[in-house]
């Protein structure tokens, strides 16, 4: 069995900031178990509470993912590192975080686990 490249996790990933782009909590549960943990400045969120930020519409309006780094933790476990540069709707300004995001293979197919947002330190260039 020919294992999934860093570009396929990738690709599960964008799918995840396209569903925040659409506002399509439904989508993004696709990817997301019932034991989904997200952890960010704000804290831990289970699965309801991650999705519950999409209840009022989209919460990214463009998104640029990059620098993406694949650690294999087990045969059914890799971790995705990347760099996302997005923008919030109604916004103008770019926000950076690191993200390192935990997928784990159950019954034959790839769930995001567990995901924690660092953002990156403020620009001190001017």
């Amino acid at each position: 069995m020919t294992e999934p490249t860093e570009q396929f996790f990738l690709g599960l990933e964008t799918r995840v900031w396209e569903a925040q782009v659409r506002g399509d909590a439904a989508a993004e549960r696709e990817l997301l178990p019932a034991d989904f943990l997200g952890v960010d400045q704000d804290g831990f969120a289970g699965l309801a509470g991650h999705l519950a930020q999409l209840d009022d519409g989209p919460i990214t309006a463009s998104f640029e993912l990059s620098g993406a780094r694949l650690t294999r933790i087990a045969a059914d476990a890799v971790l995705l590192t990347y760099r996302a540069d997005s923008r919030r709707p109604g916004r103008t300004e770019t926000e950076t975080v690191y993200i390192s995001s935990l997928w784990v293979r159950r019954d034959g197919r790839w769930w995001n686990t567990f995901s924690q947002d660092t953002p990156a330190a403020p620009s001190t260039a001017g």
